[in-house]
């Protein structure tokens, strides 16, 4: 990147609270530059805040594995539904599990706005996946705590 350092401005956009209808409103803004091939999206987030002190010990019902795998199965059933690339499923998953993902909301912008790129763009398709997950520990026990992190790549073709 120190090449380009000069080449590229960097463009912060902050994501207060929104409904997916208004991510759709926001996205028809944004997909001019999703389409631009010489734009490039970054969407920071970590995923879920486990523990006590994050006031958050959801283990979305699985009591009889470990606390670390329910957190697993929590966050990766939230990835799965990031890659479904549906605004709507997104809210939804948010709904039912409340999960502590500090950038759901520039999560569901960029769902939104691909959204809005296929329907001005059907030919062109999109696919998110998810490439790695971690934790920052393993939670055995309530009293422990964890941060969970993912990264995805988005690719249109």
């Amino acid at each position: 990147m120190e090449d380009y350092k000069d080449n590229f401005k960097v463009v912060s956009i902050i994501v207060g609270d929104l409904s997916v209808s208004q991510a759709r409103k926001y996205a028809k803004v944004m997909e001019p530059l999703l389409a631009d091939p010489t734009t490039v999206f970054v969407v920071s987030s970590d995923f879920c805040h486990w523990g006590s002190r994050f006031s958050y010990c959801n283990l979305n019902g699985e009591t009889n594995i470990p606390i670390w795998e329910a957190i697993t199965k929590l966050d990766r059933l939230g990835m799965d539904t990031i890659e479904s690339l549906d605004p709507q499923a997104f809210q939804d998953y948010l709904s039912a599990t409340s999960n502590t993902i500090c950038g759901k909301r520039p999560i569901l912008l960029l769902l939104a706005t691909i959204e809005a790129h296929s329907d001005q763009h059907p030919e062109c398709k999109a696919n998110l996946s998810f490439l790695h997950y971690s934790q920052s520990s393993r939670c055995h026990k309530k009293s422990d705590s964890s941060v969970s992190y993912a990264s995805g790549v988005l690719s249109l073709s």
